[in-house]
Protein backbone atom coordinates (compact mmCIF):
# COMPACT_ATOMS: atom_id res chain seq x y z
CA UNK A 1 0.00 0.00 0.00
CA UNK A 2 1.60 3.28 -1.42
CA UNK A 3 1.48 6.44 1.48
CA UNK A 4 1.96 9.73 0.70
CA UNK A 5 2.64 12.03 4.05
CA UNK A 6 2.81 15.58 4.09
CA UNK A 7 4.50 17.89 6.91
CA UNK A 8 5.52 21.58 6.80
CA UNK A 9 2.72 23.58 6.64
CA UNK A 10 1.41 26.57 8.98
CA UNK A 11 1.14 30.15 9.38
CA UNK A 12 3.26 32.57 8.17
CA UNK A 13 3.18 36.33 7.17
CA UNK A 14 2.79 37.46 3.78
CA UNK A 15 6.38 37.49 2.14
CA UNK A 16 7.62 34.50 4.08
CA UNK A 17 8.58 31.40 3.46
CA UNK A 18 7.34 27.74 4.34
CA UNK A 19 9.18 24.09 2.91
CA UNK A 20 6.77 21.53 2.36
CA UNK A 21 8.20 17.66 2.46
CA UNK A 22 5.97 14.43 1.32
CA UNK A 23 7.79 11.16 2.33
CA UNK A 24 6.50 7.91 0.19
CA UNK A 25 6.40 4.56 1.53
CA UNK A 26 5.11 1.54 0.14
CA UNK A 27 7.39 1.67 -3.20
CA UNK A 28 10.16 3.61 -4.77
CA UNK A 29 9.31 6.65 -7.03
CA UNK A 30 12.36 6.83 -8.56
CA UNK A 31 11.44 5.82 -11.94
CA UNK A 32 8.03 8.16 -12.06
CA UNK A 33 6.43 11.13 -11.16
CA UNK A 34 5.44 13.29 -8.16
CA UNK A 35 3.54 16.81 -8.04
CA UNK A 36 1.99 19.32 -5.29
CA UNK A 37 -1.75 20.59 -5.52
CA UNK A 38 -3.49 22.93 -3.56
CA UNK A 39 -7.19 23.58 -2.83
CA UNK A 40 -8.75 26.82 -1.64
CA UNK A 41 -12.16 26.75 0.32
CA UNK A 42 -15.24 27.05 -2.21
CA UNK A 43 -12.51 26.41 -5.25
CA UNK A 44 -11.19 23.50 -7.34
CA UNK A 45 -8.06 21.54 -6.41
CA UNK A 46 -5.45 23.89 -8.71
CA UNK A 47 -1.86 22.18 -10.01
CA UNK A 48 0.96 23.86 -8.34
CA UNK A 49 4.28 21.86 -9.48
CA UNK A 50 5.58 18.88 -10.22
CA UNK A 51 8.75 17.05 -10.66
CA UNK A 52 10.31 13.53 -12.61
CA UNK A 53 11.91 11.93 -10.19
CA UNK A 54 14.12 10.26 -13.06
CA UNK A 55 15.67 13.50 -14.23
CA UNK A 56 14.45 15.79 -12.39
CA UNK A 57 12.30 17.82 -14.50
CA UNK A 58 9.92 20.26 -13.19
CA UNK A 59 6.40 21.91 -13.98
CA UNK A 60 5.16 24.81 -12.26
CA UNK A 61 1.94 26.83 -12.50
CA UNK A 62 2.28 30.44 -13.50
CA UNK A 63 0.71 31.29 -10.04
CA UNK A 64 4.18 30.21 -8.44
CA UNK A 65 6.68 30.39 -11.00
CA UNK A 66 9.96 32.21 -9.29
CA UNK A 67 8.81 32.00 -5.72
CA UNK A 68 8.16 27.99 -5.74
CA UNK A 69 10.76 25.25 -5.66
CA UNK A 70 10.22 21.39 -6.32
CA UNK A 71 13.03 19.06 -5.23
CA UNK A 72 12.83 15.68 -4.98
CA UNK A 73 15.92 13.22 -2.52
CA UNK A 74 15.64 9.92 -4.40
CA UNK A 75 17.35 8.09 -1.50
CA UNK A 76 14.53 9.32 0.91
CA UNK A 77 11.76 8.75 -1.60
CA UNK A 78 10.86 12.80 -0.50
CA UNK A 79 9.38 15.31 -2.74
CA UNK A 80 9.87 19.47 -0.96
CA UNK A 81 7.98 22.36 -2.03
CA UNK A 82 10.32 25.59 -1.14
CA UNK A 83 7.99 28.57 -0.78
CA UNK A 84 8.89 31.73 -0.64
CA UNK A 85 7.52 34.82 -1.08
CA UNK A 86 4.08 34.01 0.09
CA UNK A 87 0.92 35.88 -0.80
CA UNK A 88 -2.40 35.33 0.83
CA UNK A 89 -3.41 33.72 -2.28
CA UNK A 90 -1.21 31.30 -1.70
CA UNK A 91 -3.91 30.03 1.15
CA UNK A 92 -4.66 26.75 0.82
CA UNK A 93 -4.26 22.86 1.75
CA UNK A 94 -1.49 21.38 -0.01
CA UNK A 95 -1.25 17.71 -1.47
CA UNK A 96 0.92 15.70 -2.38
CA UNK A 97 0.30 13.35 -5.36
CA UNK A 98 2.31 10.55 -6.99
CA UNK A 99 2.21 8.67 -10.60
CA UNK A 100 3.07 5.29 -11.60
CA UNK A 101 3.37 6.85 -14.88
CA UNK A 102 6.77 8.00 -15.93
CA UNK A 103 5.31 11.84 -16.78
CA UNK A 104 3.39 14.36 -15.08
CA UNK A 105 0.73 16.14 -15.67
CA UNK A 106 -1.23 19.09 -14.64
CA UNK A 107 -4.33 17.26 -14.31
CA UNK A 108 -5.18 15.65 -11.01
CA UNK A 109 -6.81 12.53 -12.36
CA UNK A 110 -3.43 11.82 -13.93
CA UNK A 111 -2.28 10.56 -10.41
CA UNK A 112 -2.89 7.09 -8.57
CA UNK A 113 -1.34 8.52 -5.22
CA UNK A 114 -2.91 11.44 -2.57
CA UNK A 115 -1.46 12.23 0.63
CA UNK A 116 -3.93 13.80 3.33
CA UNK A 117 -3.27 17.12 2.60
CA UNK A 118 -1.03 20.01 5.20
CA UNK A 119 -2.68 23.63 5.45
CA UNK A 120 -1.10 26.57 4.91
CA UNK A 121 -2.12 30.02 5.79
CA UNK A 122 -0.75 33.30 4.54
CA UNK A 123 -1.66 36.22 6.73
CA UNK A 124 -1.96 39.67 4.93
Amino acid sequence: QVQLVESGGGLVQAGGSLRLSCAASGRTFSGYGMGWFRQAPGKEREFVAAIRFSDGSTDYADSVQGRFTITRDIAKNTVYLQMNSLKHEDTAVYYCAATGLFDVSRRPGWYDYWGQGTQVTVSS
